[in-house]
This record gives C-alpha cells, sequence and structure tokens, in this order.
C-alpha cells in the first residue's frame, strides 16, 4: 500500500504492522502493556459510552476500553492498514459492539451517529500540522455536545533539553512531525477549534501525556 504521508511513520506496512504489539512491547522494555492499561484507565470510561478510536491498529486498545463498557457501549475503529485490520478482527471476531472500518481519519468523514468519547492513541504526532487540523476537525464532528476527544502521545517538550536517554531515541525512531508536534501549544490549538475543559495526565518524566479536551 502507498503510503500517504512518506516522511511519517505512523503509517504502519509491512512486516512492522504484522507484529505491531510484539515490537512496541520490546521496544519499552515491557513497560508498554501497563502503560496503556493505566492510560485506558484513566479515559473515565462510562458504561454505555460509545467510543470512535481513531488509527485503531490491531484492536488492542479497543479490547483494553471494551473491558470497562456493557452491552450498551460500543467501539468502531478507523484504520487503513489491511494487515492491522485484519488482526483486530481476529481479536474482536466474538464481540458484537465492537467493529472496525477502513477510513481515513485525514480526510473529512462522514459517520452515522455521534460519539460519547474519540480516542487516537499515537498516531496524532505522525501527521503534518495541516492535516492534524483536519483529525481534530473529524473528531469534533463526530462528538455528541459534551463528547470528549482524548489524545494519548507525546507531551510538549524542547527536544533538545529532553535527558539523553530519551533524546536520542527520539531523534532515530521519530519523523520530523514529531519534532514540530511537540513544540506545539496543543490545548490552546484545541481550544481554536472548539474545545474546552482539559484534563491531562503525564508519564515517562513527563514525556507522555493523555489529554482529554471536551467537546463545548
Amino acid at each position: 500500500m502507498k503510503k500517504f504521508y512518506p516522511e511519517s511513520k505512523v503509517e504502519i506496512q509491512g512486516i512492522t504492522a504484522k507484529f505491531y504489539d510484539k515490537i512496541l512491547s520490546y521496544l519499552s522494555f515491557g513497560k508498554y502493556d501497563a502503560f496503556i492499561k493505566k492510560a485506558i484507565s484513566l479515559m473515565e470510561i462510562q458504561v454505555d459510552d460509545k467510543i470512535l478510536d481513531f488509527g485503531a491498529g490491531t484492536g488492542k486498545n479497543a479490547m483494553l476500553m471494551k473491558n470497562y463498557l456493557s452491552e450498551e457501549g460500543e467501539i468502531l475503529g478507523l484504520e487503513i492498514s489491511d494487515l492491522m485490520i485484519e488482526q483486530f478482527k481476529a481479536k474482536t471476531k466474538n464481540i458484537k459492539n465492537i467493529d472496525v472500518q477502513n477510513l481515513r481519519i485525514d480526510q473529512p468523514l462522514t459517520l452515522e451517529k455521534k460519539y460519547d468519547k474519540v480516542f487516537i492513541s499515537f498516531v496524532f504526532h505522525g501527521f503534518p500540522f495541516e492535516i492534524q487540523k483536519n483529525i481534530i476537525k473529524n473528531a469534533f464532528n463526530a462528538l455528541k455536545d459534551d463528547g470528549e476527544f482524548i489524545i494519548l502521545d507525546f507531551n510538549e517538550f524542547i527536544t533538545d533539553k529532553t535527558p539523553l536517554y530519551f533524546r536520542i531515541p527520539f531523534k532515530i525512531i521519530e519523523c520530523k512531525y514529531a519534532f514540530e508536534y511537540v513544540e506545539k501549544d496543543w490545548k490552546k490549538i484545541l481550544r481554536d477549534f472548539g474545545f474546552v475543559h482539559f484534563q491531562e495526565k503525564l508519564f515517562f518524566q513527563n514525556h507522555l501525556r493523555l489529554l482529554k479536551a471536551k467537546k463545548r
């Protein structure tokens, strides 16, 4: 599959897509599973929430979120990688209130319903800024009034002022869009799109953040 943004590293393909969950666990020295479970617990999911998962990947996050839902709740994942969608469907095949669709989050979305939460995990930083604004618009339009846009991603920081143990792998692994992302004031940007009432939780010496913003 041709990449839409060749300089990005969030369009996962090939062998990386096939073994994505294992690779994340390896690169985080086995800490990723506990981290993502903690982050999802802080989303404050209600039993009847309707959740839209942008860049849903292999379904790992959806499977964690569904533990907080009753049969009245539901999750719709949006993903464009065929290999990721295949894994998502395999994980969720016996679960009626979880589904996945092959839809791009960077282009205008037309969805049949409104959602209580839109969640995006370590995908947002990998797009150009103008495209990130399209994603914010999609999240806003997909949410019910008082719904929440929840971004799990890098926090804001000056890369050259971070500790070497973080700075070196960040510079090696991440794309140029990530360097631009971490130096932007995302609360201000989200406020300009109509989001309010921000809450955040920081992880790993404040380098990662769960940011919640409510639709006004």
